[in-house]
Formats: structure tokens, C-alpha cells, sequence
């Protein structure tokens, strides 16, 4: 999420399986955005995806792992692109985790992201399996890359932090703690300014001694 080192290595070409697969995704993420989830039939999204119920079925099970698969897909989406890894090897640790916080919040007060976070919450309250499931495909993976990062700068002297994966259990807190509760109710004009998320990164920031100098080349 923050510090994948990643090459420019250019990525095979879907195969039909995969193109049939982001096909469908594409249908049914589109299709329960238009007219909800539970509004939404698997008819319909094969309608619109082309295929078969058959092969639906086959890929995802049935409209759950439909919900499962586009909320683990978005998750990807929210990992660190190459480019901007690249771009964070002169950065210091506070520009890492400030930047960090502050795409995390774009990403998450987006309309597309409110709305998948409402037919979570609403499918969680109906499911614990599925929600269970979701907590640990979405945010355990988010807890274990911060953990790691802190882990490293830890070891390299670069911040004062004596367990990495509470401290980034309580990072993400801060980050995106609100977040379900805004969408569950439709706060809008709740949302963090970048300022607001600066402001609330102080303390952690301070605590944990993170370095503020630049890196060197």
C-alpha cells in the first residue's frame, strides 16, 4: 500500500478467462451502483456482461461473491502504483505517511466508494461470515503492509515504534476511522480536508519520532 517496490515490467494480456471475469465485475459493480444491490439480478448482470449464468456461477458462486470480488478489486485499486512508489524514494517518512493519508481519504469520500461502503455494511449486518471474510481480505492486508513499513523504519532508527502492527492498526484508525459511519449515514459534509487529516496526524506523527528529514539519493 505504501511501499511496494515494483518494475516496469509490462503485464501479460488477459487471458478470456480473466477478460470474461473483469466483464462481469464491470456488469454487476456498474449495475448495483445504478439500482442496488439487492434490487440487482444475476440475470440482469449477465444481460449486460454478455455469457452465461453458468460461467457467473463458476467465477464468483453466487451475488455475495459477486459484492466480495468488486470490494476486493477496489481494495487493489487503493495499493501504491509504481510510479508513485518510485516518486517516494526521496520523500521523507511524514511526506510518506501524510500522502499517504490524504489518498486514502480521496479514495474513500469518492461517490463509488460511499456506495460500496453502504452494500458492505448492509451485507455485513446480514452475514458476519461475509463480514469476517471482508475484514480479513480488506483490512487485515492494509494492517500487515503499514505494519511492515513500520517495522522497517523501526529497525533502520527512522521512527520510535515498539509495536508496528498496533501503531498501524491506530494509523488507519485515524485515516479512515469516520469513514463507515459517514457513508452509513449520509454525512457528506462530515468528510476530513487534508488539513483536518494533517492535524489529526500530529500526534501520531510526534509519538512515534517519525523522521521528518528527506531521504538520501
Amino acid at each position: 500500500m505504501v511501499i511496494s517496490e515494483q518494475t516496469d515490467c509490462p503485464a501479460p494480456p488477459p487471458s478470456l478467462r480473466q477478460r470474461r471475469q473483469s466483464a462481469i465485475l464491470d456488469a454487476a459493480e456498474a449495475l448495483f451502483l445504478e439500482q442496488g444491490y439487492e434490487r440487482t439480478s444475476l440475470a440482469e448482470i449477465v444481460k449486460r456482461s454478455g455469457g452465461s449464468l453458468a460461467t457467473l456461477y463458476e467465477l464468483f458462486g453466487n451475488k455475495q461473491g459477486l459484492l466480495h470480488a468488486i470490494a476486493s478489486r477496489w481494495g487493489d485499486e487503493s495499493r501504491c502504483e509504481p510510479a508513485a512508489c518510485s516518486a517516494m524514494a526521496h520523500q521523507s517518512n511524514v511526506e510518506i505517511l501524510t500522502g499517504y493519508a490524504h489518498r486514502q481519504c480521496d479514495r474513500m469520500r469518492s461517490p463509488r466508494a460511499i456506495a460500496l461502503m453502504r452494500m458492505l455494511i448492509s451485507e455485513s449486518l446480514r452475514d458476519r461470515e461475509f463480514a469476517l471474510q471482508i475484514y480479513r481480505d480488506l483490512h487485515i492486508p492494509a494492517v500487515e503492509e503499514l505494519s511492515t513499513l513500520f517495522t522497517a523504519w523501526a529497525a533502520a532508527g527512522e521512527a520510535d515504534i515498539d509495536d508496528p502492527d498496533a501503531a498501524a492498526k491506530l494509523l488507519l484508525s485515524i485515516v479512515v476511522g469516520d469513514s463507515m459511519l459517514n457513508a452509513l449515514a449520509g454525512l457528506d459534509d462530515e468528510w476530513l480536508t487534508n488539513d483536518q487529516i494533517d492535524w489529526r496526524l500530529q500526534p501520531f506523527l510526534s509519538y512515534f519520532k517519525i523522521r521528518q528529514s528527506p531521504r538520501s539519493s
